[in-house]
């Protein structure tokens, strides 16, 4: 049987920790940052961890068992 491929979208978008679990980067951090207060843009900038069913489909993507 052929090797499973990774799916490159889903690897430049998450990474995975030593432990096993999938983290992200948090959306909407690009532009329009006057308006939003500075604990929200502190917030924005900390990874967020993935789970449930979606790490699953994730780790899954990246050929991960």
């Amino acid at each position: 049987m052929p090797k499973m491929k990774t799916h490159k979208a889903t690897a430049k978008r998450v990474k995975l920790t030593s432990t096993g679990k999938v983290m992200r980067e948090r959306a909407f951090g690009n532009h329009m940052l006057s308006k939003k207060s500075k604990s929200r843009k502190r917030n924005i900038n900390t990874p967020a961890i993935v789970t449930g069913n979606v790490a699953r489909n994730i780790k899954r993507a990246l050929g991960v068992r």
